[in-house]
């Protein structure tokens, strides 16, 4: 099912790449720029756990939306997270680990699927927590300012870096669910 209602939505999230991007090179106040910036971010990470729900209501899930919702997901993070260190509001660091750590787990997944061993690397809830604090923390950061005494940046970066930190406990959970069939696949 390729245009379903969910499918349209998790499209949506890959549109909204380039509009987010966009905001900040239109000749607005950077304060405007941010607000959009977070606003439209909002909307679209909502559209994640939307989507999946009108899929299941619906009946409308497919093998191509649960291909592309990932892959939406991860094209947003990674965006944002790029933008966010053009802007100096991320650290480099961080952004490799979350990229790098989204490019290596699919690759695995992939190549479990070829193998017929996908089930060793489903998601989890630590995958899950790790995806929710890192769209907890991409709005604070490209907020940037102060709201009713919070510093967005500070708590944004606090989080950003415990997303980091998700990152890695994530990964080397589904590398170790993963070991066992990559050393039996190594044996051979």
């Amino acid at each position: 099912m390729f245009l379903t209602i969910p499918t349209v939505m998790t499209w949506t999230r890959i549109v909204a790449i380039p509009l987010i991007v966009g905001v900040f090179y239109l000749p607005l106040a950077p304060e405007t720029c941010n607000l959009i910036a977070t606003v439209m971010f909002i909307v679209f990470a909502a559209t994640d756990w939307l989507d999946g729900f009108l899929a299941r209501k619906l009946n409308q899930t497919s093998a191509f939306g649960a291909f592309l919702d990932p892959v939406a997901d991860k094209f947003l993070v990674c965006a944002s997270l790029l933008v966010l260190v053009h802007m100096q509001r991320a650290d480099v660091f961080v952004a490799l680990i979350i990229i790098g750590r989204e490019i290596a787990i699919s690759a695995l997944r992939e190549w479990m699927a070829q193998i017929g061993a996908s089930r060793s690397v489903a998601v989890h809830m630590l995958g899950k927590l790790k995806t929710t604090v890192q769209m907890v923390a991409i709005p604070f950061l490209l907020y940037d300012a102060r709201v009713l005494g919070v510093d967005t940046r500070l708590w944004g970066t606090a989080l950003i870096w415990l997303a980091a930190v998700l990152t890695v406990w994530s990964m080397a959970y589904y590398l170790q669910k993963a070991l066992p069939e990559i050393r039996a696949r190594v044996a051979r």
